[in-house]
């Protein structure tokens, strides 16, 4: 009875062992399942591919208020629109019957029809750079699920040079946006309009946010290169980080 007894004790304090052994293999695993930078990361690049689209088809990159003139109401030609805007697609305005209507340059599909060269320039960049963006932001949520290792650093550099890409081909397009100021389309509502000023308009917030939100892009390839699970050695980025 008493070797029966003793037995069982030691298979117990085994069992212990085996566990105390196991456990301690496991919790590194869990403990890198998920890297805090790396879901920062994600999170701050998928916000950022929403404000850039939001702001990129935005009509609000040039807006100009009229004061309704109400003691001339003979004169009922005299400003007839109260307030205008531009965006890199789209033009709206708002006329006495406080009606806000928004068209396309041209109409959809005829993107040849967008009044300036520059604006031109300033949509394919801009559309091209938010596009890199998004795809990044994808790269950047697939990892979440890699395990860590060779693989995983691999797509967060792939990333990495793709938001750093994004960066430079968005402001790119934000600093062609204002040369076609000086289009006749601009002169006629804003009047002496010219490359780089507005004349009577005025920045809108659509322009202002898109710069906000390649401004925070810029910190994007710095959360790429810390964003793999196993810090054993940053992702390589170029020495300019």
């Amino acid at each position: 009875m008493h070797s029966l007894l003793s037995r069982e004790k030691k298979e117990e304090e085994a069992g212990f062992g085996i566990d105390l052994g196991l456990s301690p293999g496991f919790l590194p695993q869990a403990a890198t399942m998920f890297s805090c930078v790396g879901c920062f990361w994600v999170l701050l690049s998928s916000a950022l591919v929403a404000v850039c689209s939001f702001s990129f088809i935005s009509p609000a990159w040039i807006v100009k208020d009229q004061m309704r003139n109400n003691h001339q109401h003979h004169h009922h030609h005299h400003n007839n629109k109260d307030s205008v805007s531009f965006g890199l697609l789209w033009h709206c305005s708002e006329s006495l019957d406080h009606m806000y209507r928004c068209y396309t340059f041209g109409g959809l599909g005829k993107f040849a029809e967008i009044p300036s060269s520059s604006w031109q320039t300033s949509a394919v960049l801009c559309s091209g750079g938010c596009a890199l963006l998004a795809v990044s932001s994808l790269l950047a949520i697939i990892t979440i699920f890699l395990p860590s290792g060779g693989c995983e650093r691999r797509i967060c550099t792939l990333a990495g040079y793709m938001q750093m890409a994004s960066v430079f081909i968005m402001a790119a397009g934000l600093l062609v946006y204002p040369f076609g100021l000086n289009s006749s389309l601009v002169r006629s509502f804003c009047g002496d309009s010219d490359i780089y000023y507005a004349g009577e308009c005025q920045i809108g917030w659509g322009y202002m946010l898109a710069i906000v939100g390649v401004m925070l892009t810029v910190f994007l390839p710095f959360f790429a290169k810390y964003a793999p699970k196993e810090q054993l050695s940053p992702t390589p980025l170029p020495t300019l980080l």
